[in-house]
This record gives structure tokens, sequence and C-alpha cells, in this order.
């Protein structure tokens, strides 16, 4: 065989396998590609759609781990266009349909922005700019003219949808409002139409016998409350408004979204908010499903724990409804004062840290309800949606330990600075101004020779008449200041700063003439009179920054921030110091021991309640003029131990008449804070985070 024949041979074979190889390959390609695809393909008819995926939203818990708002799971209705169409006399079927949904009053999800009755008026002002430019682009989609009436408007439609002409208008203004919100998610992005949310069982056995194609049942979840009180904190969650939902879309959230409208469920929106998902769903043409999937799963959000103890909370709220209660019943002495007592708060926080454990406002409602009872809330008496922990008050005697603190390290006095009550103070006799010390007004007798802490003990208002005339409005102005009185809390929530009794609030408050300050201005100042207005949270953060020696701590309702598995720590909210005040020891003692004689003593005023108390406390009361008529005001603050402080509480009653009494509110907090003192903080569940 000579080479030329060898060539020619090897190279024919090649070419055979070359061939052969593509042939192979070609043939593999068929099977592993395009027959596979074939396969995986949806079958003849089936129809394939996305539906966004609500995120759950985080939960809400106390300090302790205890679950306060959550969610549960419920079920909602929702049209599937493509086959509630393709089905036989889909109009009929809406009829059937929103007629069953009308007699059992289940409303369903309405954007056609037309009255419901005639005359057709539109409502286009109820909605947002999103869902009034989808109706634009709705009638643009039409070739309708923008200034087309209502009424004109709903007659074209019913003619475009072949209304029945027998229907009655009610029947047809429905479908039509249906029809209307199907079109929609044909000429825009919006997602599958939600008919119905968190339908109850009853209904949703009613609507799914009607066996309409197209209309399916998916999970989801809703907001639930675990507990009835905390509602002033607490929050609630609706849908957004438009002015709402012009901030949120720039964030990503869906129109329908449901967001924090209040309180805590407003103020951590950001985190307990999740992330929305896509799942993309198969169904055949009578709508069964063939194959669902995740395109983009959704991501719950992460969940908030509180410095809130609800277990003090509990006890707070209802001791102090019943001392108010008490009161209107009884009044505190013959005369019956206190029996006209309208609403309070308390406000109980950790010294050393500002932590929140109690902010409880009376009288109060019941968050879960609270849209059906709103109107009936709006009627109330002592106005229940009024969060009085949060707004200001004249503060009374409370505010003695400021003027004692500016006194003492201003070097005016020393804190064994003796003085004679004389009962009248006449320093300013010439212009009329004689303010009574309030033991002689009630019984004509004086507290004799006192010095700072047996004034503080018997809330001697003679003394510190003198003894802030001494010291002067601007050095008690500065200590009211870095103290946190008139100043902001920190609070995660809306609040009143009040405001503190200087030159520059009277001439703010006052016309021309009347806005000079005066030495006797001072003297009303130095007993938390004049103009004078503090929050009981402001009064509860003095009374720590008291407690520890001059740090006031930024206060807050914010412990940590965990992920909705429990798993992990987002953020550890750490204590943040807001202002510092450096007391002396001279004026730390002076104030202490005063508040302390104020509990042992035998005419100190909260000895009634606290003289025989196992724990060392140190207390002050107030009694506050108001100037609205009727009996006093009536504060209580307090810290404890005396040694050592952990926790500060702030009473406060409208027409409470007395501060003493209220010494039961801050009793009851401290009988069950100090029997779970060390108890370790938990979360829920297994294999979680401590």
């Amino acid at each position: 065989m000579n080479q030329h024949k060898f060539s020619f041979r090897v190279g024919t074979v090649v070419a055979l396998l070359v061939l052969l190889s593509s042939v192979f390959v070609a043939r593999l390609f068929d099977l592993q590609i395009t027959q596979a695809g074939q396969e995986d393909s949806a079958p003849s008819g089936s129809i394939t759609y996305n539906t966004r995926v609500t995120a759950a939203r985080g939960e809400i818990l106390d300090r302790n781990g205890n679950v306060l708002i959550g969610n549960r799971a419920s079920y909602n209705l929702v049209i599937i266009n493509d086959v509630f169409f393709s089905a036989d006399a889909p109009n009929e079927n809406m009829r059937r349909l929103l007629n069953l949904c009308n007699s059992m009053g289940l409303e369903i999800t309405d954007h056609f922005p037309v009255t419901k009755e005639k005359p057709y008026e539109y409502t286009t002002d109820s909605f947002s700019s999103t869902w009034n430019g989808y109706f634009k682009t709705f009638l643009e989609a039409r070739g309708w003219d923008v200034d087309i009436s209502a009424a004109q408007l709903v007659r074209r439609l019913k003619e475009k949808y072949n209304i029945p002409a027998d229907w009655s208008e009610e029947e047809a203004r429905r479908v039509v409002s249906l029809r209307y919100e199907l079109d929609l998610r044909r000429y825009t992005s919006l997602p599958t139409y939600t008919l119905l949310n968190d339908v109850d069982a009853v209904s949703l056995a009613a609507v799914t016998e009607l066996n309409i194609p197209g209309l399916n049942v998916e999970t989801s979840t809703v907001r639930q409350y675990n507990t009835d009180y905390a509602a002033h904190i607490l929050g609630r969650i609706a849908q957004m408004n438009p002015e709402q939902y012009e901030k949120y879309k720039l964030e990503g959230y869906a129109m329908d979204a449901l967001v924090g409208q209040d309180g805590l469920e407003l103020a951590f929106e950001s985190s307990l908010h999740g992330t929305d998902g896509t799942r993309v769903t198969t169904v055949a043409a009578d709508g069964t499903i063939l194959e669902e999937h995740y395109a983009k799963e959704p991501i719950a959000g992460d969940s908030i724990e509180l410095t809130i103890d609800i277990n003090l909370q509990k006890i707070a709220e209802d001791k102090l409804e019943e001392v108010i209660l008490d009161l209107r019943k009884d009044g505190v002495n013959e005369k019956g004062e206190g029996k006209d007592a309208e609403g309070g708060a308390v406000v109980a926080m950790l010294v050393n840290s500002g932590e929140v454990l109690v902010s409880a406002s009376y009288p109060t409602y019941n968050i879960s309800t609270y849209a059906e009872d709103f109107n009936t809330l709006l009627e109330t008496d002592f106005a229940p949606m009024y969060n009085r922990a949060f707004e200001a008050y004249p503060p009374g005697s409370t505010f003695k330990m400021v003027t004692t603190v500016a006194a003492v390290d201003s070097g005016t006095v020393g804190r064994f600075y003796a003085l004679e009550d004389k009962g009248i103070y006449t320093r300013f006799e010439d212009v009329d101004y004689t303010p009574r010390c309030l033991t002689y007004t009630n019984f004509g007798t004086t507290h004799g020779r006192i010095n700072v802490m047996q004034a503080l003990a018997v809330s001697c208002n003679y003394y510190f008449y003198e003894v802030g005339y001494l010291t002067g409005i601007s050095k008690i102005d500065a200590t009211a200041k870095a103290l946190g009185l008139g100043e902001a809390t920190g609070i995660e929530l809306p609040e009143s700063v009040g405001r503190r009794a200087n030159a520059e609030t009277k001439k703010a408050l006052y016309d021309e003439g009347y806005d000079d300050w005066y030495d006797a201005d001072t003297v009303g100042t130095s007993i938390g009179q004049s103009e004078n207005r503090f929050t009981p949270i402001q009064l509860c953060s003095y009374t720590a920054s008291l407690a520890n020696g001059g740090t006031r701590y930024k206060a807050t309702f914010l412990r940590r921030v965990i992920s909705p598995d429990y798993r992990e720590i987002i953020l550890q909210n750490e204590p943040l110091v807001a202002s510092k005040l450096n007391i002396s020891d001279e004026a730390y003692k002076a104030y202490s021991e005063g508040m302390r004689l104020a509990v042992t003593s035998g005419s100190g005023t909260a000895n009634a309640v606290f003289g025989d108390y196992d724990i060392a406390v140190c207390a002050k009361t107030g009694t506050a003029e108001h100037g609205s008529g009727g009996s006093a005001n009536a504060a209580f603050v307090l810290y404890a131990p005396a040694e050592n402080p952990e926790i500060a509480i702030a009473v406060y009653v409208e027409k409470g008449a007395q501060g003493g009494n209220l010494g039961k509110v801050a009793m009851a907090i401290l009988d069950a804070y100090f029997s779970q003192e060390g108890k370790i903080d938990t979360m829920p569940g297994e294999n979680i985070l401590n």
C-alpha cells in the first residue's frame, strides 16, 4: 500500500467519525435541551403568574421575652385574571361573589375612585397620587378623556363590561369596581388583586363554596396583640394614607403595605417591616395549581425587644386605676379634695441606664379594638387616648431638689443652713406678694426652725422661698436643665418638652409689659410653681439622675433588635449619657437625706405609705396648683434602694390633691420589682439567643 492511498483512507475514516460525532451531539442536544425544555414547559392551556408575598412583620417583645405583639396566620382571597376570565360567565360569577360578600358584611378592596351610590362623584382626594396615576393610565389606555364625569364613566364601563340592564344599580356598581381592579393589572405592574384580607373561617367557607374558577385562597399573617396593657406606647399598624405612601414608596413599600401609625410600631417601623417576596404559580385552566416556587423569598422583619417589663406594666396600670377610682370615691380628706381626680400616669426606669420599665397612662383603652372603638373613645370621659406620661404638668414640690442642689453647690447655703419658718413670706409684701407655707394655710402653724433636709422632709414652702431667692434664677434654671427638666428625654416616641420657668419662657408666654422677670418670680419657681411644666417621664428621668449623683441617661424603650429567629443580635442598645451635672457630696447628702427623712420622719410627707416599708427608699411628694379649678394636682417621685439605687419612679394624677397618696402606686411596682430581682432574661423557645 502506497503512502497516498493510506492517507486517503485515514482521511475518510476521520471524516466519517466527525460526521457520526456531529449526529450524536445533535441528538444529545435534542434529548437534553430541546425535549427537556418541552417536558419542563407548562402544559397547554396552563397559566403562570407572579404573586407578591407579604413578609411577616417583626414581633415586639418585653425585656423578658414575652411576645406583646406578634402575628397569626390569616387567609386572603385573590383573583387570578386569566383563570377567572377563561371560565364561563365571568360577570355572573362576579355578581354572585360580590352579592355574597355584601350580604355577609365583607368589605372588598376597592380603589375605583367613584362614590358607591348615585349621584356618582369622584373620590380621588382619598387616594394617593400613585393610585390616581393608575386611574389616569386606565383612562388613557381606553382612549377616554381624563375630564370625563364620574356618571359618564360608570355608564361607559357598564357598556364596556356588558353589564346586564336588569341588574340593580348597586350590583352593577360593585361589578364595575371589581372589573376596574382587574383591568388595572393589565395596564400596570400592580400585583395580583386581593379581594379580601384576613377572611374568617365562616366567610371563607361560604365564598369558596361558590366554586368560582380563579378565586384562590392564599395564606398570610396579621398582627396579634397578646396583652391588654401598654396601649399608649405599643401603637398599631394600618393601611398607609396618601401622604405616608409618598414617603414609603421611596423605601420600596407596596401600595397596600400596612405600616406603623403610632407608638413603637411607628418608631421601629424600619426594623419591623420585612422585605416582600415573589411567588411564581402555574395553574391549569380550571385553576388547579400545577407548580409553585419562590422567585424571591420573603424576609421577615426583625423583632424588637423592649425595655418594658410587662408584669410591672400590668401592676402599675392596675394600681394607678385603683388609686384614682378610690380618690373619686373617697377623696383624701373631709373637704372631699381629690374626688374630682381625672387621669394620671406612672413611669419607672432603671437609674443607671435610662431604660424605661413602665410607662402607663390612665384611663387607657384596648389597642386590639382601637379602630372599632375610635368614635366611642373620642366621647369617653377623661380622654383615654391622651398619653399623660408624655404631657407636661406643673411639678409642685418635686422640684425642690433642684433648688437644693443649686443652693448648696452655688455656695448659697450648706445642708445644715437653718431658718425660721414664719408661715407668711413677707419679703415682697410691698408689691402685695405674700405667699404662704401650706401648713400655715391649712392649720395656722409653722415648721419652726429647720434646715434644708428637714424642709424637704416636710415640704416647707417658706424655706425654699427664701433659699430660692438667695440662690437666684440663673443657678436654679441651669441645674434644672442639667437634670433634664424642660428637656427632651430622648425616648423613641413623641413627647412634650415642657418648659422651665425663666425669663425666656416668661417673655415667650406674655405680652410686652408683663414679660419682665422679677425676684418674686424666682420665689414661685423655687417650689415648682410659676411656669414650670414637666412630663411624668421627665420627672422620672430627673429622679434617676438625682439617684445616681447627676448623670442623666437618654431615656429609651429599646433594649435590642434581634433577628426573626432570635438567633442573632442585630443591635444592642447601650446606655447613652444625655447630660451630666457634677453634684457635690454635700448637695447629694442634702437632698438624699431629706428625701429619706420624708419617709422615716413621723412628719415626713411620704411616711404614711412608706414608713414601715422593708426597703429603704428616698421619696418626695408634690402638690401642684394648676389654675383650672378643683383639687390641686398630685405628684410623687421615688428612688430605691436608698443606698446604691436601682429604680426611679414618678407618679402624677390630675386633681389628685396630695402626692403622698400616690406612693401606693410606687410601692406596688417596688414589691414586684424586688421580688423578681436577679431573674435571668431569656427569649422563648429552644436553641435561641439568651
